[in-house]
């Protein structure tokens, strides 16, 4: 599986991840369509959130602190757990929102 990018064929891993980052529009709104989500405000500040958390610390926040962030600094003081599975139904925002925000998988569990 691959999805194409600005004309450019990228690759993933099993589970559907970008192997590389691409903070594009355009990745977004490939990997929204193939995960069959319909973009908000709200869906866009979470992808936002979530890719300046991978630029500045190299992964993304756990959801703990996803929705700590999100309500303090994050612009987004009504996030809560429901609200992002609400949002990202397959995994939730710290797994979802990162692959529809072009970002490679999250750690996981023992990587925070």
């Amino acid at each position: 599986m691959s999805y194409t990018i600005n004309g450019v064929e990228k690759d993933v891993n099993e589970y559907g991840y970008l192997l590389e980052p691409d903070f594009s529009d355009e990745a977004v709104q490939v990997i929204a369509a193939a995960e069959g989500l319909t973009l908000t405000e709200q869906h866009h500040t979470v992808i936002n959130f979530l890719r300046e958390k991978y630029k500045e610390d190299g992964h993304t926040p756990n959801l703990r602190n996803l929705i700590k962030g999100l309500q303090e600094d994050g612009g987004m003081p009504e996030a809560d757990s429901a609200l992002l599975f609400e949002l990202f139904p397959d995994g939730g925002a710290a797994k979802q929102g990162c692959k529809v925000g072009g970002l490679p998988m999250p750690l996981g569990k023992a990587g925070y």
